[in-house]
């Protein structure tokens, strides 16, 4: 690519894609300097401490680099989130082992937002800044993972032998599952069962100490209910699993201290929890479509509508605390219009 082409690609104005991707970076990732900076003051074990060190400076150098993108294009820069959303001075309230889960955890996700930023952002700064993002957040992924595995902390996907031969489906038994003999999980089914009990795991860890210290009444119950509702997906996954022979995932619960003090506000941890439940709202949907049988489809469904179901509640709880920062919108060309008649 030329200089000239390159500069032109930079003076063309942000797409609606380059809104949104960029947008949404910054707001997570001023999610996540607030709670890394307070886990960097707790953690004891210096392995894991160079790991969240190092993820709190990839959060703090793209909101730098967005930043300055916006004020290139005198885009307005969101608020997310301050100082003020933190304490690092309360007391450990997670485990240095649940830390690591997390961190390991937030970069999975990291990488799937920003695969799909990079298929979709086209000027050569944004596309750069993603590719970037992208390349960070997978070497992150392979720390962490790694320290999890030297640790002997890893869980690892479920092992099967190894097929014999090549086949081909002939029958409508392969999708069948409510009545009469059901045909075994393949090993596709199997990865996105694990994978869903190993996120719930997680998840419900974060949100049994986010309980604990939220200082609302009606925030410590909704975050309550996501508990009880992991607590639940996790047993219903888990007993497809067994059901089989097939070891589930370990639970995490040890990993929250009995601290009541809050590291976060209240509109943090809130915030925390729909972005999770869009993660995992996100992970039903590929399940759902990648799981043939019709009884695991049919439970992901149901699932997949009880999530929505709660983050219409989490979403309606932020609006009612003036807690949740909209999006840039396109025009209203009907309000617009109307301007004209009043």
């Amino acid at each position: 690519m030329d200089d000239a082409t390159h500069q032109t690609e930079h003076n063309t104005g942000l797409t609606s894609a380059e809104m949104g991707t960029l947008w949404s970076q910054y707001i997570s990732d001023k999610m996540v300097i607030c709670i890394l900076s307070y886990f960097l003051e707790k953690i004891e074990d210096e392995q894991t401490k160079s790991v969240v060190a190092y993820a709190l400076s990839l959060s703090l150098n793209q909101v730098k680099r967005i930043r300055e993108i916006f004020n290139k294009e005198n885009f307005p820069i969101p608020y997310g989130f301050t100082e003020q959303d933190v304490n690092k001075d309360a007391p450990r309230l997670f485990s240095d082992s649940l830390i690591l889960q997390y961190v390991k955890n937030m970069s999975i996700l990291g990488m799937a937002s920003t695969s799909v930023a990079v298929g979709i952002t086209t000027r050569s700064d944004v596309n750069e800044f993603f590719t970037d993002c992208l390349a960070s957040a997978t070497k992150l992924n392979n720390w962490a993972k790694d320290l999890l595995l030297i640790k002997g902390l890893y869980v690892r996907p479920p092992f099967i032998p190894n097929p014999d031969h090549v086949d081909f489906v002939t029958k409508q038994h392969f999708l069948t599952g409510f009545l009469g003999d059901r045909r075994p999980l393949n090993a596709i089914e199997i990865t996105h069962l694990f994978n869903n009990t190993q996120t719930n795991i997680i998840g419900r860890a974060l949100l049994i100490g986010f309980t604990q210290v939220a200082e609302s009444k009606e925030v410590r119950e909704i975050l309550m209910r996501g508990v009880e509702m992991s607590k639940k997906h996790i047993e219903l996954f888990s007993s497809l699993l067994i059901d089989e022979n097939i070891p589930a995932a370990m639970t995490w619960d040890y990993g929250t201290t009995d601290s009541t003090d809050a590291p976060f506000s209240d509109k943090l941890m809130l915030f925390h929890t729909t972005a999770l439940i869009a993660a995992g709202i996100g992970n039903y949907g590929a399940a759902l479509a990648a799981s043939p049988r019709r009884d695991i489809g049919a439970l992901y469904y149901r699932l997949f509508m009880e999530v929505a179901q709660y983050a219409e509640d989490c979403a309606n709880m932020m609006i009612k605390n003036g807690w949740l920062e909209q999006p840039p919108l396109a025009p209203d060309y009907k309000a617009l219009a109307n301007q004209g008649d009043s």
